[in-house]
């Protein structure tokens, strides 16, 4: 009997690279402008010589701009490197250099070091040949969470770990993350955003321990593979498998993963930078070039890559099928995205082929794609990105706004009770008009770029000497503010202070329209020390420190708590945007706005800072599954006590405390949702910076 509902297996092959036959390997290149091509291969990885040197055949191994080679007898595993000649015409954008030996752009993972040579050539390291079906998935697929009701949690794979405190076995690796998912689990969150694993650098591109390293990862140096510094095998090939594991893992406990993916510029640097790989294949075609010997630079990072070129932007897509089909992966936030909106020339196109592209194609279809929807050169498309055509819906954004707007309301700035009540109800400044929804905004306060949540409510300025860039690095308008004393308090009313605050923040992100990103380690205030630019920190300053959790489990409590409160109630995760008019006869409005008298809100007051927010409960539907509760919240970010009053209108439900920042654990949050019922006569009197949250069952 034929099976009614067979597992239907899709993996993606590459059409460059190394493709592994029964009998051999087919190696495919693409280069318009190389002369001759050859293909170097290596028994073992510290081998400073190939043992063979298999040159391309120009008649028989070319096709148009296409250069194919088979070699016979290769396996799994084999290394190697490509090799390119031509002409060096830096003034034309030629750079070939026959002697350099070349990571293939398509290359599924790297092994080794890179190594000196006498005549100066660097060499990278060397190529692998993997086999995409060697691992057993055990049916595994795509979870594929609907994007309102994710919560994401931003983590580095080896900082997670990396801390003596974390206890792991496989600390700092990808299998390290496997033994922590249980935190995860436990936390609540639906999805983690890891920062980049395509590989990069683990020293200087010179094969030398750089001044500052690079641990962050946005150096990219080979798209297609998985970084091998975080693996804990030693043989060739091995971070494939265990990212796979991984991956694996997280989906086995409902978790998503999503990839911050680096498609804007490369380690290679500008015209004084290393020849590694694209530049030795085809400079002009991969990065933008000023006047053929220069590199633009809307990165800030030395070089731009040419995102828009039909090969390049092949090779991007490619990529992210590559990651999508043969290692299960969710999603992907671009970097820099806005790099990705210009042409060849560099200017923002209103229709950029590749966006579009990724928008529309049918095997990303289930892919969360989110956009850092700006560049280093100023174009700021927060609100915009993507927002043509039928696949204007398709990219979610960071949104800046929300992250800036957040910070001053909480730190007591003027004027901000209009931007507070905007960005808590889904940013429809930002993204009705282009037909989008409150899940097109990722909602963030903090990201591993600026201040821990910590360190957002403990420094006013920030303090990145240990950079070694005499404190010039980082951003300098980070909304922070200290209360009283920088750095590290012994006061306990400063220290209560920032603790509540912390707990209003999340708080706030928690109970937001749109979907939420926390940063890892601020459920349990992770610090840095101030460092707000920490992309060279491999040590303790950016490792997740475990010893924390037990620290400031009171904080962590009133997070878990919170993130439950959020996957039960559809009331704070709405798909479409609210219109303040009931969503049937005699309701309640869906949401109203009072000031702190329990009237009308006075929103032209400049010195206005409290304000409070009664979103109705959503009725069950066909399409939705509906809430259970009517949820009040009272935001105080003045620096004085102030007394609120319930709404009129309230009086009308039997409510009860969920939640109040100026509270200690555990009395700041109910998870039972029975907490104390309130006097709906009396005063609430609320300290400076606090927030309440009341819940009444809908009838």
């Amino acid at each position: 009997m034929i099976d009614p509902t067979p597992v239907m297996r899709f993996t993606y092959p590459l059409p460059c690279g190394a493709i592994l036959r029964d009998n051999g390997v087919q190696f495919v290149v693409v280069s318009r402008s190389a002369t001759s091509m050859k293909l170097l291969l290596y028994k073992n990885v510290n081998d400073v010589e190939p043992s063979e040197i298999i040159q391309f055949n120009r008649e028989e191994n070319r096709w148009g701009n296409v250069w194919s080679l088979f070699v016979g007898g290769l396996k799994a595993k084999q290394l190697y490197h490509i090799q390119a000649d031509g002409p060096f015409e830096p003034e034309k954008g030629f750079r070939f250099d026959g002697r350099a030996r070349l990571i293939d752009p398509y290359a599924k993972a790297l092994a080794g070091m890179f190594q000196e040579s006498p005549d100066g050539i660097i060499r990278p390291p060397k190529c692998v040949v993997i086999d995409d079906d060697d691992f057993d998935w055990r049916g595994d697929k795509h979870l594929r969470h609907d994007f309102s009701k994710s919560i994401i949690y931003e983590l580095h794979v080896k900082g997670f770990t990396a801390s003596p405190t974390s206890s792991t076995k496989y600390s700092g690796t990808y299998l390290g993350l496997i033994e922590r998912i249980p935190y995860l689990q436990e936390l609540g969150i639906t999805a983690v955003e890891l920062m980049p694993i395509h590989e990069f650098p683990i020293l200087g591109t010179d094969g030398k321990a750089p001044r500052t390293k690079n641990y962050w990862g946005y150096d990219s140096m080979a798209f297609f593979s998985p970084h091998r510094g975080y693996t804990y095998g030693k043989e060739p090939g091995s971070q494939v498998r265990e990212f796979k594991e991984m991956v694996r893992s997280f989906h086995q406990a409902g978790i998503e993963v999503i990839l911050d993916v680096v498609f804007n510029h490369t380690c290679e640097g500008n015209e004084y930078g290393p020849t590694l790989s694209f530049k030795g294949l085809d400079n002009p075609i991969y990065y933008m070039l000023e006047h053929g010997q220069y590199y633009k630079n809307y990165s800030g990072c030395g070089n731009t890559v040419n995102g828009n070129h039909p090969i390049v932007r092949e090779m991007i897509f490619n990529c992210l099928r590559y990651w999508v089909h043969n290692y299960h992966i969710d999603g992907f936030r671009f970097d820099l995205a806005s790099i990705l909106s210009r042409d060849q020339s560099g200017n923002l196109q209103a229709n950029p082929p590749l966006i579009e592209q990724i928008s529309e194609d049918p095997l990303l279809a289930d892919t969360k794609i989110i956009a850092e929807a700006w560049d280093a050169a100023g174009a700021y498309q927060v609100g915009s990105f993507g927002a043509f055509g039928i696949g204007s819906q398709r990219w979610a954004e960071w949104n800046g706004k929300y992250r800036d707007d957040i910070r001053r309301f909480w730190r007591g700035d003027q004027s901000m009770t209009g931007a507070l009540a905007t960005r808590l109800s889904g940013s429809s400044d930002l993204y009705s008009h282009s037909g989008r929804d409150p899940q097109n905004s990722i909602n963030f306060i903090t990201a591993h770029d600026g201040f821990t949540m910590n360190d957002l409510v403990s420094y006013n300025y920030k303090h990145n000497d240990e950079n070694n860039e005499g404190n010039r690095d980082g951003e300098n308008n980070n909304c922070s503010c200290n209360y009283g004393f920088e750095g590290p308090a012994l006061n306990r009313d400063i220290e209560e202070t920032r603790n509540r605050q912390v707990k209003n923040m999340l708080a706030t992100l928690l109970l937001s329209q749109g979907v939420p990103m926390i940063s890892a380690g601020d459920e349990v205030r992770r610090t840095q020390r101030g460092n707000n630019n920490a992309y060279c920190q491999d040590n303790k300053i950016s490792w997740f420190d475990w010893e924390q959790v037990k620290k400031h489990s009171g904080v962590l409590r009133f997070t878990k708590s919170l993130i439950r409160f959020r996957r039960q109630e559809a009331t704070i995760r709405q798909p479409h945007f609210l219109t303040g008019q009931p969503r049937y006869p005699g309701a309640l409005p869906d949401i109203s706005w009072y000031g702190a008298m329990g009237g009308g809100v006075p929103w032209n007051q400049g010195l206005e800072r409290s304000l409070t927010c009664l979103l109705s409960a959503v009725p069950p539907t066909v399409e939705y599954e509906g809430s259970l509760h009517h949820i009040l919240i009272m935001f105080h970010g003045g620096w004085e006590p102030k007394e609120f009053y319930f709404p009129a209108v309230c009086q009308n439900f039997t409510w009860r405390l969920f939640a109040d920042t100026a509270e200690a654990s555990p009395n700041d949050i109910y998870p039972d949702l029975q907490g104390p019922k309130p006097n709906l006569y009396a005063p609430l009197k609320f300290v400076p910076h606090s927030l309440r949250v009341y819940l009444a069952e809908a009838k």
